[in-house]
């Protein structure tokens, strides 16, 4: 289903959507466990895609992506963060465990995602040998 939603057409041979499915169910799971309600199940969702798309199309660095957060996760400053809606919905311990979960999840591994973003890749040559 998630496949579904995200629009992804070439799973099957496409490393980026295969490591984007992974990251986006993964979340989607770890926010399951979290026991959040729906609503804060769909804020969370869209913290992740908001740190994802930061640096996928803004080419924001680790910092910069982290101010972001930081920001929209507070509400302060002008961030699209507010065009979503209040992201208030999550208590002190909650939003810690985000920040947490996004560390581990993105932040420590943002040198493979920017490579997968912007990383010129060599077009596969296919022989007979």
């Amino acid at each position: 289903k998630m496949e579904e939603f995200l629009n992804l057409t070439q799973l099957k041979t496409s490393l980026k959507e295969a490591i984007l499915l992974d990251y986006y169910t993964a979340g989607f799971w770890w926010a399951k466990e979290m026991n959040f309600s729906l609503i804060q199940l769909s804020g969370f969702m869209d913290l992740l895609n908001f740190a994802l798309e930061n640096l996928s199309g803004k080419h924001m660095t680790l910092g910069d992506n982290l101010k972001e957060l930081e920001r929209a996760m507070t509400g302060i400053g002008e961030t699209e963060s507010e065009e979503r809606g209040d992201l208030n919905l999550f208590s002190i311990e909650q939003a810690k465990a985000i920040i947490d979960y996004l560390v581990t999840s993105l932040f420590k591994h943002y040198k493979a995602y920017e490579f997968l973003f912007h990383g010129r890749r060599e077009e596969p040559v296919i022989s007979n040998e």
